[in-house]
């Protein structure tokens, strides 16, 4: 292992805090918050059971670690699955994003919010 790596491996959480791996290094029952969604799970009301610390130049300002929270997929709950109402809320909630109040057509996209009208319409203004 290398320096850098072995200067992240805590397994027992005694340096850290709390269980911590470097990066790949992980045991497999523990996933990102990512991971658990790709598999369709979520973390349900679980805490964060370890993190993967690795070194990174591009977050030089923040002492150049990263860290990724790691969560247990056998306390893992299935995704919720929205039911009919809400699905029916959202499409109108994002309906009324792509509806322009100045010529009442739906744009095919959400409106910029500094607009606050579709592109046609700023135009026609703008002239």
């Amino acid at each position: 292992m290398s320096r850098i790596r072995a200067r992240f491996w805590d397994p027992a959480g005694e340096r850290y805090a709390m269980p911590t791996y470097p990066w790949r290094m992980a045991p497999p029952h523990l996933r990102t918050r990512r991971q658990l969604t790709a598999a369709g799970l979520r973390p349900g009301g679980q805490d964060v059971q370890a993190q993967i610390v690795w070194a990174s130049r591009r977050y030089r300002a923040r002492g150049g670690v990263r860290v990724a929270y790691l969560y247990d997929v056998r306390l893992a709950l299935p995704k919720r699955t929205a039911s009919p109402a809400q699905l029916g809320a959202l499409a109108k909630a994002n309906a009324a994003r792509r509806t322009c109040p100045a010529c009442t057509r739906d744009a095919g996209y959400v409106l910029a919010r500094h607009l606050g009208i579709c592109n046609d319409c700023a135009e026609r203004s703008a002239a």
